[in-house]
């Protein structure tokens, strides 16, 4: 079999523009053109693995792509003003990752935009009164980051918008125990470390704005 002699192809701050590819038959690692698409493998005793593509998520990724090269249409003022501060590198010693910048902006794009670029897009509902929409991130890839940035996006939304249902300055955290609840403080507008300030994920301009809104972080046991 040959071996990687490369693990790491892509910047960590730009969409992935090539990728290693398993083939099958051969058993090989072969680089290939283009982003991965979005999968998962199960591995057997006769090979290391087939690849089960994951359609919804490539569809909406494809439709993102589409929505955000037409200019974002139907963007509320804030909103575009928070993706353009999210995006201006000048704004942070180190630039957002491109899995941060695309986690908030997809949530953005079901959302906000018009619904000819979401035609096809069922995601499927639990019974429930709420949608359940997930982002899956990897482990130190920022998720807290993208938890004020999303939390900011309602606030801020709402507090400007106050009509807008599609918004919310009510916004309830919940961790899986007490450890991560208490680091989870740092949501709280009013924490002397809170990220929103330390990664300037809101432009100080809007930070009387944010403290309009409730945060709360319980934990799993108190739900």
């Amino acid at each position: 079999m040959k071996q990687i002699d490369k693990l790491i192809l892509c910047s960590p701050y730009k969409e992935p523009h090539i990728h290693w590819k398993f083939e099958i038959p051969s058993q090989e690692f072969l680089q290939a053109e283009g982003r991965r698409p979005a999968g998962y493998t199960i591995a057997s005793s006769q090979n290391m693995g087939e690849f089960i593509e994951l359609p919804m998520v490539n569809l909406i990724r494809g439709r993102l792509s589409e929505w955000k090269k037409d200019g974002r249409v139907g963007l509320t003022g804030v909103s575009r003003e928070l993706l353009c501060h999210w995006e201006d590198p000048n704004q942070r010693h180190f630039p957002l990752f491109f899995c941060q910048l695309e986690a908030i902006e997809t949530i953005i794009f079901l959302i906000e935009a018009p619904e000819h670029y979401k035609t096809g897009i069922n995601i499927p509902k639990d019974g429930g009164d709420f949608i359940r929409w997930c982002n899956k991130m990897a482990t130190g890839s920022g998720k807290t980051i993208v938890m004020a940035m999303l939390i900011a996006y309602n606030i801020l939304n709402k507090v400007s918008y106050k009509q807008d249902n599609r918004f919310s300055k009510n916004i309830l955290v919940v961790a899986p125990g007490l450890t991560v609840k208490s680091r989870l403080a740092v949501l709280y507008p009013s924490d002397g470390n809170n990220y929103y300030r330390e990664f300037n994920v809101v432009p100080t301009t809007l930070m009387d704005y944010l403290r309009q809104g409730h945060v709360i972080v319980i934990n799993w046991h108190m739900l």
